[in-house]
Parts: C-alpha cells; sequence; structure tokens
C-alpha cells in the first residue's frame, strides 16, 4: 500500500488531523508509525465504543503500531473512587478486546497498556511537574473542560489529568495520538508545551463526536442517549424506538449510527444493509452505501419506523457476541454492581 492509501484509510472519517503535512511526510518515510488512542475505566461502556475501534482498525490496516491505553489513574481524576478501579479496568480490557474481535481485529497486533504501569515511574511524574511549571491554571481548566466532570467545587485532579494526558504521548514512545472531538483541547496544549520540556509535538488525529439517540451528544453518564454493550435484544429496540428520527431530517442518532458505524463495518465485509419488512409493505429494503439510505429517507421514501427496525436487528446482531460471554458478563457485574 502506498503513501497516498494509507493517508486516506488513516483520515477516513475524521474530523481534523492537526499535523497534516506532518503526517503525509511520516508517511512517506521509511520510519515505523505509532498512534495511540487512550480510555479511561469509567460507566458501563456504550457502542459509542465501536467508533474508534473502526479506525484502530484503519490504523492496523495501514500497516501502524497500535497501541491502546487503558488510564485507571485518569479514571480516579475523573472521580471514579479509587478502590473500583481494577475492577472497572478488567471489565474494560475484556469488553474492548471484544468489540475489536467483533469487528474482525487481529487483537495480536495491539498492545495494551495500562496507565497505572507508566505513570507513576518517578522520571513520569517529575515530567507531570514540569509541566505544571508551565502551564497556567485557566490553559489546564480549558483543556479539560470537556472531558472532567465539572462541579461547582472543582477537585485539582482536573488540573493534573490534562497534563497527564499531554506527557503519556512521550511514555508511550508514539508518533500520533488518536482521540475524539472532545479531547482536542488537550491535544492542542500537548503541541504547545511538549517542545517547552524537551519533547517533540505529536501529530493530533480527531474522530467526530456521535449524535445521541436523544440530543446532540452519546455520552455513557446519559442512559437515554445510548445502547449499552449488555442490553438485552428487547432494550436494544425499545432505546432505538425511542430516539430521535423526524421522517426526512437525516440530522439524527439513528443515521450518524448508519453513517459511522453500521456501513463503515459491513463496506469493510462487503456486506449490505438489509431492512426486514412484510410483503405487504413493499418486502425487503437493499442498500449498499449510506448514501442510498439518506436519499430514501430524506424523500420520505423510507419510513422512519423501517429504518429503526433495520438499524436495531444490526445492533442486536452485533452484540450476541457480548450477551454469550459469561465471564464479560461476571465482570460488568462486579464492577457496576
Amino acid at each position: 500500500m502506498d503513501s497516498k492509501k494509507r493517508y486516506e484509510l488513516i483520515t477516513r472519517n475524521l474530523q481534523e488531523v492537526i499535523g497534516d503535512d506532518e503526517l503525509k511526510k511520516l508517511l512517506k518515510s521509511k520510519k515505523e508509525i505509532s498512534v495511540y488512542w487512550g480510555t479511561m475505566p469509567t460507566g458501563s461502556i456504550s457502542i459509542a465504543y465501536f467508533f474508534p475501534m473502526l479506525k484502530i482498525a484503519d490504523f492496523l490496516r495501514a500497516g501502524l503500531k497500535v497501541k491502546i491505553l487503558l488510564a485507571d489513574l485518569h479514571a480516579a481524576l475523573d472521580s471514579v473512587a479509587w478502590c473500583d478501579l481494577e475492577k472497572k479496568y478488567n471489565y474494560y480490557e475484556r469488553a474492548i478486546v471484544t468489540i475489536l474481535k467483533t469487528i474482525g481485529v487481529d487483537v495480536k497486533k495491539l498492545e495494551f497498556v495500562k496507565g497505572s504501569e507508566i505513570q507513576l515511574k518517578p522520571e513520569y511524574m517529575y515530567d507531570v511537574l514540569q509541566l505544571s511549571s508551565i502551564a497556567s491554571v485557566h490553559d489546564a481548566t480549558k483543556a479539560a473542560s470537556e472531558v472532567v466532570k465539572q462541579t461547582k467545587n472543582p477537585k485539582v485532579s482536573g488540573i493534573i489529568y490534562p497534563l497527564m494526558q499531554v506527557i503519556d504521548e512521550q511514555y508511550l514512545d508514539v508518533d500520533i495520538q488518536f482521540g475524539g472531538m472532545d479531547q482536542r483541547k488537550i491535544m492542542v496544549l500537548a503541541r504547545e508545551i511538549l517542545p517547552k520540556i524537551g519533547y517533540k509535538s505529536r501529530i493530533e488525529l480527531i474522530n467526530p463526536l456521535i449524535r445521541g439517540l436523544v440530543g446532540e451528544k452519546m455520552s455513557s453518564s446519559i442512559e437515554s442517549t445510548k445502547i449499552d454493550l449488555m442490553d438485552d435484544e428487547k432494550t436494544v429496540l425499545k432505546r432505538i424506538n425511542k430516539a430521535d428520527c423526524v421522517a426526512g431530517d437525516s440530522d439524527n442518532g439513528i443515521m450518524a449510527l448508519l453513517k459511522y458505524f453500521i456501513f463503515v463495518n459491513k463496506n469493510d465485509k462487503g456486506e449490505k444493509f438489509v431492512i426486514k419488512r412484510d410483503k405487504k409493505y413493499g418486502g425487503d429494503l437493499v442498500y449498499k452505501n449510506y448514501e442510498e439510505v439518506e436519499k430514501d429517507f430524506v424523500s420520505k421514501k423510507l419510513h422512519p419506523l423501517d429504518l429503526k427496525n433495520g438499524v436495531a436487528d444490526e445492533i442486536n446482531n452485533l452484540l450476541e457476541n457480548f450477551r454469550k460471554d459469561k465471564k464479560l458478563k461476571k465482570l460488568h457485574e462486579i464492577a457496576y454492581e
């Protein structure tokens, strides 16, 4: 695969690339390129995690070395009880591996890193302290504003959090950080201040935030906006049926699931999206790509209920691996008892 095709695969469906020219130059070199994606084990995982995992699959196909950081200490800094960190970590690790296997990713090619195993080293904390003497309270607070829970009486941990994410790039020894649009301010801060303590700035790849089933943002902390990995078939159908989906308006969470999740997965596997319907209503509908669905939906040829039923069927099929995994269920019960 040449550098142009690798670039297209790495950047497809992204919201933004910070350091685009740097990425193109890096791809033309013979250097092994590494990227990391991090998450903190907090609330029960939703299907929103499929979005970054589909990009992880792209990175691997493009020949990048991929590291997944399970940031347990960041979870504590974001108000998860310290005594619960290991329980949630264990669930997250198995759940993420299951997501990757479900979309056909070879997990042997990935490196999983537990945050506390690198972040408690003296040299790491020394550099966090260096950054704390450079970054202002205002800059650190602003950077963390979309990822750390905001309260009327904020903790000091909310300022430490972004500084640790900044220095993670150096101690994970990567060329690229990948994250969601809510991480952008931390990524920009990293590019600004890492060179001030003698480290290179990294390329930042940013995924769009996906619409929730209800409202603007899919959030693990707002039940009505998401579908949990552990939801049963009836719960999935119930949540999908309650989702915002006005006939003729494609700006909703159902269409976002189709565009950034279902069709990406299906197109990579060479499959079509099928909406099952009774013959008296015209029979099954078959779509090769998202654009076909959007065209029919906007023109009101595709009814919202038919669309919802088709999406619910797809999600339920994907969640079968999670429902069958007894160990995962047990880990979930322990983490969220």
